[in-house]
């Protein structure tokens, strides 16, 4: 019999055969991320709830519960001050830097803004000295004030030597 992945959970669902997970962002955010907020089921349990702050991200596709080149976590919003909106993005040996400009998520076809996208890159060592790697992620939040859940999605290219 095959060797069960590590890091594979016992809860996985039974899947069907073919099964991929390629979520639009209006799909992630409505269905899964949305979902979350209220307490309410997923259409397939598929992704794990973890504090993505307390690892590595080379040590989050063992924490997985699928996916091969990038993963899907839940995962808290850690605040830098306790009354702040700023977020603590230090993670492991380094921390997450966003980069870019953040891409509004839209409804259709209301097309009213229902979630924000952010990349985020990861640097090993502490902020202004940190060396960047090629560990990207994508977060997604609720643009909703009173949610506070918020759906990472990691995407690994290929770990920096």
């Amino acid at each position: 019999s095959p060797a069960m992945p590590m890091g594979s959970s016992a809860a996985m669902p039974a899947l069907p055969p073919g099964f991929r997970f390629h979520p639009t962002d209006e799909e992630l955010i409505v269905h899964y991320l949305g979902r979350q907020a209220a307490s309410m089921p997923s259409p397939v349990p598929i992704i794990a709830e973890v504090n993505i702050y307390k690892c590595n991200p080379w040590d989050l596709p063992g924490k997985a519960l699928f996916g091969e080149n990038e993963w899907y976590f839940f995962s808290p919003r850690d605040r830098k001050y306790p009354n702040g909106a700023r977020p603590n993005r230090a993670a492991g040996s380094g921390y997450w830097k966003a980069t870019g400009t953040d891409k509004a998520i839209l409804s259709t076809p209301a097309n009213e803004s229902i979630g924000v996208k952010k990349a985020l890159v990861f640097y090993r060592g502490k902020p202004p000295k940190g060396v960047k790697t090629d560990w990207i992620m994508h977060e997604y939040r609720l643009t909703a004030a009173d949610n506070r859940t918020t759906k990472r999605r990691g995407s690994s290219m290929r770990v920096a030597g």
